[in-house]
């Protein structure tokens, strides 16, 4: 089957065409899926109009799209697996617009887009917040009244998801065993950043929650605030909902402690030329994933197996080493040269006799969203 997984971001959107495999569930460390087109459209606008350009792209070159698969960041209570869109599914992820305002509907105008180019080919929703299904109550509730909870859907959802699933099944293919009886966290580090605990495989806490602005220190968002603290600028800056938005998501994080960029890369180099601001953003940017790391050490009983991922957990040896320092107590031991010679493979990068296996695994969403369409699809009744 040949399957379009289509990955839109605010001024971007990725794509892949893959013919997969007869089955969507890889062995071993070969990943089966052929991929037979790749691209990135970028300013064009709006994620609908990229996937038209994608689309048309892919059309005119004579290659079939037998089915495609679009990343959607929310999915609410309702939606816990892929799902094939229909008018209905499509009105329903439009509505979860009011937990991701900045997602939900331009994915929505994306799957339009798609619809009107190839309405004969199916069309599958893939959530980010799926994965996190599994969460406990104990990891999802908030503490405000019930009633407000209920009728609002306020919980914590997670996200990143569609990596976190890649990433760990890709792991426990590499570390040779299977996920019965493993705890294991792995950080999806970059632009937007988080961290996951998984037990048997299955996630059981995560850093971000209702929306991807709460946990870690991000490129340009805040992460984890005191409350009081919003309350303060709204009362004594007069601070609107709106500008408080572009403060937390735009303003902050990296960005905001350094005053100069959101690119870990930039900051690496200003540091190591003496600009203190930028050092400072790296040390709160790794101790934030730290403190993180041994929380969900704490909620699992134990780790066995941590990893790494994103662009910055994929590519940044100097952040990996910051983080990992001090959690020696942990079993947690870095090979220096390993580490330094990870650069975007997957590579384990734990000392000798370590007691957790630390691994650089390079996330593919992408691939991710392919075999979950192709696993709906194959498996769905006739």
């Amino acid at each position: 089957m040949n399957v379009l997984a289509l990955n839109a971001g605010s001024s971007s959107l990725k794509f892949k065409l893959f013919r997969t495999a007869a089955s969507p569930f890889p062995v071993g460390e070969a990943e089966p899926e052929e991929i037979l087109d790749a691209g990135e459209v970028e300013r064009t606008g709006t994620p609908a109009a990229a996937a038209e350009t994608a689309l048309h792209r892919l059309v005119d070159a004579g290659l079939k799209i037998e089915a495609i698969g679009y990343r959607v960041v929310h999915g609410g209570e309702a939606f816990r697996a892929a799902t094939r869109v229909t008018p209905e599914v499509l009105a329903q992820i439009r509505a979860l617009g009011t937990l991701a305002p900045l997602h939900n509907p331009m994915e929505c105008d994306m799957i339009e887009a798609g619809l009107r180019r190839l309405p004969e080919v199916p069309a599958v929703a893939v959530f980010d917040t799926a994965f996190h299904a599994t969460l406990p109550e104990v990891a999802a509730t908030y503490a405000i009244p019930w009633e407000l909870r209920d009728k609002e859907g306020l919980r914590r959802y997670g996200f990143h998801g569609i990596s976190y699933r890649y990433v760990s099944e890709r792991l426990f293919r590499l570390w040779g065993r299977g996920p019965e009886g493993t705890r294991a966290v792995v950080c999806h580090l970059g632009s937007g950043a988080s961290v996951c605990a998984l037990r048997d495989g299955r996630s059981v806490d995560t850093s971000m929650g209702l929306t991807p602005l709460e946990g870690l220190v991000m490129g340009t968002r805040s992460g984890d605030l005191d409350p009081g603290l919003l309350l303060h600028l709204m009362r004594v800056q007069h601070m609107t909902p709106e500008a408080l938005d572009d403060l937390l998501n735009h303003r902050s994080g990296l960005k905001g402690i350094s005053g100069r960029s959101n690119d870990v890369r930039d900051l690496e180099q200003a540091a190591q030329q003496g600009d203190t601001k930028a050092g400072l953003a790296l040390e709160v940017f790794a101790y934030r994933v730290r403190k993180y790391i041994g929380a969900y050490v704490a909620a699992l009983g134990g780790l066995d197996a941590l990893a790494f991922a994103g662009g910055i957990g994929e590519r940044s040896a100097d952040m990996r080493a910051r983080i990992c320092r001090g959690l020696e107590f942990l079993g947690i031991t870095l090979d220096t040269a390993r580490n330094g010679a990870a650069t975007g493979s997957a590579t384990a990068i734990h000392a000798e006799g370590a007691g957790v296996v630390v691994w650089v695994v390079p996330t593919d969403e992408e691939r991710q969203i392919a075999r979950e369409v192709a696993a709906l699809l194959q498996h769905a009744p006739t």
